[in-house]
């Protein structure tokens, strides 16, 4: 590990001063970080600790939440609102991590963590553009069965690993941000960035910026919503597909749907054309089938993951099925 200074900080402006540094690293839970930095993949001079900063879970006027940038993944899926509100970000969580790891996890650092792509963390055997700007994509040719179908570039094919950060881009989250030049905010869905031919420029974020909290606007039809989520393995694991949805139903029409993919993109997948193909139509399985054939119409397959297709086209249908029913 590489040598590196430590410091506090204990309010946001404190953080923002330290972080102005530009090998500046945030800490909250380290649960992905320490593990970047042990391979030498993230070589930061100064590491702040943010953990001090806002953890509160707080609503919003008009029955929205504010989640503090520093709260712990446990607490966020173990708030009453959440549960309550938004129940596919309790899903979403809970299907994330082992408890060890929700319980140190903070917000923030769930939706800044990088990939688990096996070129990426072979520092010394594979090409990896994230890792090495210029350096060439060894997962294109290699065995690519966990990634992207959706977004992926010449440059990279890697995915997003978050469950967390589906469900928030479902529910149409916003972050906020703050730097020395001020504050701002930006939907999470644009918040991540497809890879193009910068794949080790991830989010949006500029230099010095820190994510200070998320904000989920009022959506009473989140009530009822669900994570689905399918892995190689029962015990913890990243997705190879993951849904979340949420859907309002009136006379046997989709008054309202919100839907996002994971699993299949550089980022959060929200999949608006599934959602615009589904706006007004039956609530069918033959509806849902048209709205996410109409979504991964622009997949385009690696050798190894062609797979993933049918399968968040399967995954989807029967997510927004089951829903529908509960509503029937």
């Amino acid at each position: 590990m590489t040598p590196f200074r430590f410091e506090r900080a204990g309010d946001v402006a404190e953080a923002v001063r330290a972080i102005a540094v530009p090998s500046a690293k945030c800490l909250g839970g380290g649960t992905n970080l320490v593990d970047l930095m042990r391979e030498t993949i993230e070589r930061p001079e100064v590491l702040v600790d943010v953990t001090a900063l806002d953890h509160a879970i707080v609503e919003t006027e008009g029955g929205g939440l504010r989640i503090g940038a520093a709260a712990r993944n446990t607490a966020v899926a173990e708030h009453r609102l959440v549960r309550d509100r938004y129940p596919v970000l309790t899903r979403a969580i809970v299907a994330g991590a082992s408890a060890q790891i929700r319980n140190m996890a903070t917000v923030a650092g769930n939706l800044l963590q990088r990939t688990r792509c096996t070129y990426f963390y072979d520092t010394e055997g594979s090409r990896c553009n994230k890792r090495v700007p210029g350096q060439g994509c060894d997962a294109r040719e290699g065995f690519n069965r966990i990634h992207a179908i959706l977004g992926a570039s010449e440059a990279c094919v890697a995915t997003h690993p978050s469950d967390m950060a589906v469900a928030l881009t479902a529910l149409d989250a916003v972050v906020h941000l703050r730097s020395d030049a001020g504050e701002r905010s930006v939907p999470l869905a644009e918040f991540h960035r497809l890879p193009g031919d910068r794949p080790d420029v991830e989010t949006v974020l500029a230099p010095g910026e820190l994510v200070t909290a998320i904000e989920l606007p009022p959506l009473p039809f989140a009530a009822h919503s669900t994570y689905r989520k399918v892995r190689d393995r029962a015990s913890y694991a990243f997705a190879l597909v993951s849904v979340a949805a949420a859907i309002a139903v009136e006379d046997g029409q989709v008054k309202n749907v919100r839907l996002a993919l994971g699993g299949v993109a550089h980022k959060p997948w929200r999949a608006f054309a599934a959602e615009a193909e589904l706006c007004g139509k039956p609530a069918t399985a033959a509806s849902f089938a048209a709205a996410i054939d109409a979504e991964l119409a622009g997949a385009r397959p690696l050798k190894d993951n062609g797979f993933k297709i049918e399968l968040a086209r399967r995954v989807t249908i029967a997510t927004l099925t089951e829903l529908a029913g509960d509503r029937a």
